[in-house]
């Protein structure tokens, strides 16, 4: 569980980090595993959204700080990747492996692959370092 501050206020890392965390326990809790599969396609997709939902928190809190008054929200994928594009290539990678791992086999096409979901998971974790 995260440390709120005395306005019992998140960080924007920590706010993401808990997201994650959810997404995690979802997985463990709900979506069952055997034979490298998710056993429950409705707590894949629910953990999945929700991971992605943390990566997309972390990727406007950089571009808030990449951009500062000048930020907007982005308002689709293509936006997200032509604004992080212009300040870290690394990240732009992150990004795209997260939008197909995550949001599209996990949340739109409900896959049950483990492999798919932890790879994604994983780099939502490593997106966190960028803020």
């Amino acid at each position: 569980m995260a440390i709120q501050n005395q306005d019992n206020v998140l960080s924007p890392a920590e706010e993401a980090a808990r997201y994650l965390q959810n997404a995690k326990e979802i997985l463990s809790e709900k979506a069952g595993k055997k034979d490298g599969l998710y056993a429950d396609v409705k707590y894949v997709k629910m953990a999945a959204g929700t991971a992605y939902s943390a990566a997309l928190f972390i990727l406007d809190e950089y571009l808030k700080q990449k951009e500062g008054i000048k930020f907007v929200k982005p308002k689709s994928i293509e936006d997200y990747i032509g604004r992080v594009r212009k300040y870290d290539k690394k990240l732009l990678s992150l990004l795209v492996d997260v939008y197909d791992e995550l949001h599209l086999a996990g949340y739109y096409h409900g896959t049950r692959s483990v492999n798919t979901i932890q790879t994604g998971l994983s780099n939502v974790t490593k997106m966190l370092a960028y803020i």
